[in-house]
């Protein structure tokens, strides 16, 4: 008796741990039998369908190769980046792993160099599931829309990942309410008559008393306005602030720009855009700057708000939350018109998309069998198979030759125009600076002259610390790029033939020019211009000045004889 009042709390314990041991073991044999290969494919996307669809489509792999199973680790966004740094480090990741979120895009680059497979030596080869369909002779890469180029890591100058889908944002609308509110099927095209018809909707209750909200607004809601329409009356920008000329102001640029004394707030640019964020944030419902994304769906699928942006990731979830009630429709943002009074200066062109693929996967090199990973890769990427899959979860497919869902028939992208070029996030401080007078812009509480008043001063004097700082993460990030350049030269080097060695030393060669030696000359330039400014007279990389315009108008007429 004094033996089991002595070992009572012990014997509990090890009956506990034994039971468990027991469950565990279980479901893995369950989840695993003896003869199978069980392969895991981890993701963030919890959005409607999506695992439905790889349920769906691991099934029908494994009708092809009875003895593989492939399971899912679906993983919360806020928590996604920690979990795939404790996968990687402890040796437990999944088969297949969806890259790109919540961690440092270096630290990204250093996983997929140490973990990953590189999948360069199958993306000229035709893609063995696409027999029997007219891709069946073209090489992979040639079967994605977009060429596979986001497969492709330039870092590493391979093709590291698998793309599954694309994704574009677009305009949702209650095309049942626009009907009864405003007495149209069709949505305005152009800005000034949207903006006229979001008036009337603001005019109107329902049998409640309740005003209608023209425009959904919320932190998530209003951005994808403002990057995907407001933001492209800054491209002009471009012609002063593009230093390295590669078609893009990035912050940096835009910083040293403004630094130099190139580029000031009161640009015409710039304060255009500010006009439309507040043309539009009027539409929206008080207090939106303070609401979620599921705040803002909320009112829409409540039939009070007619206008809601958002990207093909939401269509099935609005479809299914609208399904018996109202009709969604899609429209493109309304772009003012090249005869806008107060814009049409400032429309240089038509709104350029880049319909990004994405949703794409990596091959882990410390899975059970990455060459069977790599095969059920190739079996989503394949023609009829990533049409089944992304029909079921709503989204783009992102091979040539599928059909997309009627509803997504409007994302067809505009690959001629033009984009933002405005960009003043440099982090720290600055940042927070920054969003916190937005913020009080949005909601009207002060004007545009109050916000330049006080941020662009404090954004020349603060955001030089910031910008020092990004500097230093850069070239923290060389030392990084020597790390990976010194293994591509050790392949050279130790090549067994000069027919082997050749592609390394391409590699070599490429990524020390672009990497090492080009974003130093540019960095030397921008704190010159940083330290001392430009002068008065001084002109951006595709400005020309008054002299030079007039010689290019001489000889031009001298040429055409006019």
């Amino acid at each position: 008796m004094n033996f089991v009042k002595k070992y009572y709390a012990l014997g509990v314990v090890l009956a506990v741990f034994l039971w468990a041991l027991y469950e565990v073991a279980s479901y893995r044999i369950k989840e695993s039998p003896i003869g199978t290969t069980t392969l895991r494919i981890g993701h963030w996307q919890l959005e409607t369908g999506v695992r439905d669809g790889f349920v769906e489509l691991a099934g029908e792999y494994q009708k092809l190769h009875p003895n593989v199973r492939i399971l899912q680790d679906a993983i919360p966004e806020g928590v996604y980046g920690t979990w795939m740094s404790t996968q990687f480090l402890g040796g437990t990741m999944s088969d297949m792993v969806e890259m790109g979120l919540g961690l440092p895009y270096q630290v990204i680059l250093s996983y997929y160099n140490r973990y990953c497979v590189p999948i360069t030596p199958c993306v000229n080869l035709p893609n063995p599931y696409n027999k029997g369909t007219e891709l069946e002779d073209t090489p992979l890469r040639d079967t994605y829309r977009d060429g596979m180029i986001t497969g492709y890591t330039y870092e590493m100058q391979e093709y590291m990942t698998v793309p599954l889908s694309r994704f574009a944002t677009r305009v949702f609308y209650n095309k049942d309410l626009l009907r009864k509110l405003c007495g149209r099927d069709e949505p305005p095209k152009d800005f000034r008559e949207f903006i006229g018809v979001c008036e009337q909707i603001a005019t109107k209750v329902n049998s409640q008393g309740q005003p209608y909200t023209p425009i959904v607004g919320s932190k998530y809601h209003f951005g994808i306005w403002e990057w995907s329409l407001c933001n492209v009356l800054t491209y002009r920008l471009i012609e002063k602030a593009d230093f390295n000329r590669d078609g893009f102001v990035d912050n940096s640029e835009l910083y040293v720009a403004v630094k130099a004394g190139l580029v000031s707030f009161h640009d015409r640019p710039i304060e255009g855009k500010f006009k439309m964020v507040r043309d539009i944030t009027r539409q929206c419902q008080a207090g939106f700057t303070g609401l979620s994304r599921d705040e803002g769906v909320f009112l829409f699928a409540q039939q009070r708000a007619v206008f809601m942006t958002t990207g093909t990731w939401d269509a099935r979830s609005l479809q299914e939350q609208a399904k018996g009630k109202f009709e969604v429709a899609l429209m493109d943002f309304p772009m003012p018109s090249q005869d806008d009074p107060e814009y049409g200066d400032l429309v240089v062109g038509p709104r350029y998309e880049n319909p990004g693929t994405g949703f794409s996967f990596a091959v882990v090199r410390t899975g059970q069998d990455p060459e069977v990973a790599q095969d059920f890769l190739l079996f989503l990427a394949s023609q009829k198979q990533n049409e089944r899959l992304n029909k079921i979860i709503g989204w783009i497919p992102a091979i040539v030759g599928t059909e997309t869902d009627p509803l997504l028939a409007g994302f067809k992208p505009c690959l001629d125009g033009v984009y933002g070029n405005f960009n003043v996030n440099l982090g720290g401080e600055t940042w927070i600076k920054w969003l916190q007078l937005f913020s009080l812009y949005q909601v009207n509480q002060i004007s545009y002259d109050d916000l330049v008043k006080e941020f662009e001063p404090f954004y020349k004097e603060h955001g030089l610390i910031d910008f020092q700082e990004q500097q230093r993460d850069w070239r923290r990030s060389m030392t990084l790029n020597e790390q990976l350049l010194s293994g591509i030269r050790a392949q050279a080097l130790f090549a067994a033939t000069p027919e082997d060695a050749a592609p390394a030393w391409v590699k070599y060669r490429t990524l020390t020019r672009d990497n090492q030696i080009l974003p130093e000359l540019l960095h030397a330039q921008q704190m010159h211009m940083v330290e001392k400014g430009m002068s008065k007279d001084a002109l951006g990389p595709y400005e020309y000045s008054q002299k030079a315009r007039q010689r290019i108008k001489a000889d031009l007429a001298k040429r055409t004889g006019s």
